[in-house]
């Protein structure tokens, strides 16, 4: 009888990610030249398997993110609720972006990574135009749900799944048939979440394998201190901030929090997009935290689009070290500029190609630091990127467990469970009797 303990989803993620790592080194440093394996494994195998881990992933979020804030604001006894709830989320994931930037400002100031550095650019940045504010907020509304769902548009998808949601509500019995379909619906897809996650180790693979065949090593090592206080500060802030602020507003264990937080914070960092990383967070803070769907549904989807910790940490550090480098002196008034500007941009940007660099292209003209600087840290930017995108993901998490504790939607007992969630995760496919 075979007693042993099958490896957990986890344990399974990190071999993939270490066995990619290792691979992608091996066969940078033996196989430079060998067209066979650069054309067959590396842009072969290896690419078509990340991107269709990818696009798996992608093609989950826009049906989990309408079918499940449908269900959780049809489930809405008082409308008045979404409401409070949205209000306190905007103002955490606002709050937590405000203290990211002053964090990095002050690290970037405190080590100076680009102190007596005599850089020039080789190459220029050029931005595309970030949208105003104001733009921003006309085009939450769609004009064409479903063009808004094809073309992924999140914020537009938030905005008809909560209308769709509060009319199933306010439609009495013909609303009622309508949600338990929802529901029903919702079951389903999260179940498809769980298929996905039992093949997320090859993917990791695939993905990591493929990135460090070719990771130019030599830009971490010539802007090595740039890179380490960037890193050093999003880490920081990933396991301090968001441990204080869940331990100061719930009481609940930052440790408990943070290994539960292992699996998505994998995924992120190995897609390094907050967006494709939605159906892993969500299965995260529902199933493995006891985060009810009604408040899940809404911060998770919102999050991964307003809240740019990361991004935001990037833009404070990159100022700082771009204006060492070019030996710019930057005032108070002009660091509470950055402060602002970047704060700000977090929501202002949404949606926008290539975020981080639009958002740092605005906070460098804000501030009168050339452009070209941002084409001094574009080296190492795709690794830096990964972690950016695991200290988003982690803060949109805390902000759910803290504004579904504030709610009374959230099962205490479910979060302090090591086992919570993996009966979900299992997928178990039906053979038909003989």
């Amino acid at each position: 009888m075979n007693t042993k303990k099958p490896m957990s989803l986890t344990s399974r993620v990190i071999l993939g990610m270490v066995a990619g790592i290792l691979t992608g080194f091996i066969i940078r440093t033996l196989f430079t030249d060998n067209g066979f394996v650069d054309a067959y494994i590396v842009n072969g195998l290896f690419e078509v398997g990340g991107k269709i881990f990818i696009a798996s992933l992608k093609m989950l979020v826009v049906p989990l993110i309408f079918v499940s804030l449908v269900c959780g604001t049809s489930s809405l006894k008082d409308i008045s609720t979404l409401g409070r709830m949205g209000g306190k989320t905007l103002a955490f994931y606002i709050t937590t972006t405000a203290v990211a930037i002053t964090l990095a400002l002050v690290m970037g100031n405190l080590f100076q990574p680009g102190a007596g550095a005599d850089l020039t650019a080789a190459n220029t940045f050029t931005s595309a135009e970030a949208p105003s504010l104001g733009q921003v907020i006309i085009d939450m509304f769609p004009t064409n749900p479903i063009s808004a769902m094809a073309e992924g548009k999140t914020l537009q998808v938030i905005v008809f799944a909560v209308l769709f949601g509060i009319a199933i509500s306010a439609a009495g019995k013909p609303g009622e048939r309508i949600a338990a379909i929802f529901s029903d619906l919702n079951e389903v897809i999260m179940k498809l979440v769980a298929l996905l996650m039992n093949i997320a180790p090859y993917g990791v693979f695939f993905l990591m394998a493929k990135l460090f065949t070719g990771l130019g090593l030599g830009a971490i090592v010539n802007l090595a201190e740039y890179f380490l206080v960037l890193a050093g500060t999003l880490i920081l802030h990933g396991l301090v901030t968001y441990s204080l602020m869940l331990k100061g507003l719930t009481g609940l264990s930052p440790i408990t929090f943070l290994r539960k937080m292992e699996d998505a914070i994998m995924f992120a960092f190995s897609t390094a997009s907050s967006n494709a990383t939605i159906p892993v967070t969500m299965e995260t803070v529902k199933n493995r935290m006891g985060v009810n769907n009604r408040v899940a549904s809404f911060t998770v989807p919102l999050g991964a689009t307003v809240n740019m910790d990361g991004t935001a940490i990037m833009q404070g550090v990159a100022t700082a070290f771009i204006a060492q480098a070019f030996n710019i002196d930057l005032t108070m008034t002009d660091y509470l500029m950055v402060i602002m500007t970047a704060t700000l941009a977090s929501v202002g940007t949404a949606g926008v190609p290539g975020v981080g660099l639009v958002m740092l292209a605005m906070v460098l003209n804000q501030v009168g630091l050339p452009l070209e600087g941002i084409a001094l840290i574009m080296g190492v930017d795709r690794l830096l990127d990964m972690i950016r995108t695991a200290v988003n993901i982690t803060g949109d998490s805390a902000v759910s467990v803290i504004v579904a504790k504030s709610e009374g939607a959230f099962d205490e007992s479910r979060f302090h469970d090591p086992h919570a969630g993996e009966k979900e995760e299992e997928v178990h496919l039906r053979q038909s009797k003989a």
